[in-house]
């Protein structure tokens, strides 16, 4: 998906107002999954020269809770954004450059694991992140 009209109809159905600073987060988040904030706010200024920090932290805000983006921030890292959202998947990340890239969980359903005792909660969801050397930062053997 990368035409902006999509872009707008998917705002339109999450009952958001359409401005242009949200299909420009939106497109950027979907054309450089896992980016930071700096990288989105980037690629929005590449479309659209004079729009503020607090425009694009404010989209990607209202983005998160509509659902339409997914925050992704592994333990020590800054917080990254991609648009693969409702399915269950989870990350791999790289330990020397931060890379990240996505994992299919294996047991399809979410959650795909069972907590041994849930305490009451009823558990929808459960966050998994693997941890490793990317290709690039592994040691040639």
């Amino acid at each position: 998906m990368s035409s902006d009209s999509a872009f707008r109809r998917m705002l339109r159905d999450a009952a958001l107002r359409v401005t242009r600073p949200r299909v420009a987060v939106l497109s950027a988040v979907h054309a450089h999954p896992h980016a930071d904030t700096e990288a989105i706010i980037d690629a929005v200024r590449g479309r659209l020269p004079k729009v503020s920090h607090q425009a694009v932290y404010d989209s990607l805000r209202t983005l998160t809770a509509a659902g339409l983006v997914r925050r992704v921030q592994p333990s020590g890292l800054v917080a990254r954004y991609e648009s693969r959202v409702g399915d269950n998947h989870h990350h791999i990340v790289c330990r020397s450059c931060g890379a990240i890239a996505d994992a299919d969980c294996r047991a399809g359903a979410a959650p795909c694991l069972t907590a041994a005792d849930d305490r009451g909660f009823a558990i929808d969801e459960a966050e998994i992140v693997y941890w490793g050397l990317c290709p690039g930062c592994s040691p040639s053997p």
